[in-house]
């Protein structure tokens, strides 16, 4: 099987002839082939070729339009910071909506007008035109919490859950709007899955986050299903308490950070959801040994069970070495779903 006939079997109950792995690699990627993260961030062409490279040299089984939180927010009009070899950053202290009132101001981007949105719709159409259907092609939006932040500002959203919840309401629906209009770019151009990244939502608490959070949530993933996409969610961060809730949304694949027991997540949200991850991505992952790595992922394997797919916790660092990597891939290509010792 390849890549993206193996995850697909996967996410259909069908068989298949080993685990899928599907690390995150974005300055591992960049790195492999000699571009500064700067170039891999902003041209679509640089990151095409780092995953293409990533995933041929080590048997990934998917590639991925990811690269950073800010490609929304930027075509918004937010300050966003471009560095030469790190990933760009929303500027916290100058917030496009410190002053709440303009967002009723605030156009929608078109995915489609040439910004970094476009960028990534092109490498999702690249990525299609390169691979076929040797692998799956992976799109990315950030999550209705994660792009609320980015607009307004982190530490100003968490005390709008207090102090203006209408307000919260209205940035939720403008960011809801705003990734499905990316995400259908994204399919038009190609992908076979997205990507949801909601970071800022591991910040909130199980009661704001199942009055505020979860209902857009649910709504986006709905969207995307309704658009025939499958959906992998990544939230970074500690989740423990909201687990119940994220798996009662829907999501296809669930990507754990480190912080969350595979079993406490297998727990509360049941058989159905594929469980990614999740050894810790410096401890384990880059520090680690080839042999001490596969003990990881299996121990994660068998508190996931069958519905599991190898990767680490977050992102594969920098500085990992080869080895290690491909020790992922080691474990997956010698266990199949049910391969799980007790």
């Amino acid at each position: 099987m390849n890549g993206r006939e193996r995850i697909f079997a996967l996410l259909d109950g069908k068989p298949v002839d080993s685990l899928p792995v599907m690390p995150i690699t974005m300055m591992f990627a960049a790195d492999h082939i000699g571009k500064k993260y700067g170039q891999y961030a902003t041209d679509y062409r640089m990151l095409v070729a780092g995953q293409i490279a990533i995933a041929d040299a080590y048997d990934i089984d998917y590639v991925s339009c990811i690269s950073d939180p800010a490609r929304e927010a930027t075509d918004c009009g937010a300050h966003v910071e471009i560095f030469d070899d790190q990933p760009p950053a929303i500027v916290e202290t100058d917030a496009l909506l410190a002053d709440r009132t303009r967002l009723k101001e605030l156009d929608m981007p078109d995915p489609s007008s040439g910004g970094r949105m476009l960028d990534r719709v092109q490498a999702a159409g690249l990525f299609k035109d390169q691979v076929g259907d040797r692998k799956l092609v992976e799109g990315w939006i950030e999550g209705p919490c994660a792009e609320a932040a980015d607009l307004r500002g982190i530490n100003t959203l968490m005390i709008d859950f207090f102090d203006h919840p209408d307000f919260v309401n209205d940035l939720f629906e403008f960011c809801l709007e705003m990734g499905l209009r990316f995400a259908k770019a994204q399919a038009k151009a190609g992908i076979d899955l997205i990507g949801v990244g909601d970071a800022a939502a591991s910040l909130i608490g199980p009661e704001f986050y199942q009055q505020f959070v979860w209902p857009y949530e649910k709504r986006l993933v709905d969207g995307l299903h309704d658009m025939g996409l499958r959906v992998r969610l990544h939230i970074c961060g500690n989740i423990r308490s909201i687990l119940d809730w994220v798996g009662k949304l829907g999501c296809d694949i669930v990507d754990l950070d480190f912080m969350v027991p595979v079993h406490q997540a297998r727990q509360a949200m049941g058989p159905e959801p594929i469980l990614l991850g999740n050894i810790d991505p410096v401890r384990a992952l880059r520090d680690g040994t080839p042999a001490s790595i596969k003990e990881a992922i299996a121990q994660c394997h068998r508190e996931a069970g069958s519905r599991y797919i190898v990767g680490a916790g977050c992102e594969v660092p920098r500085l990992t070495a080869p080895e290690n990597l491909q020790a992922l891939t080691d474990y997956a290509r010698a266990h199949r779903p049910e391969d799980v010792v007790p």
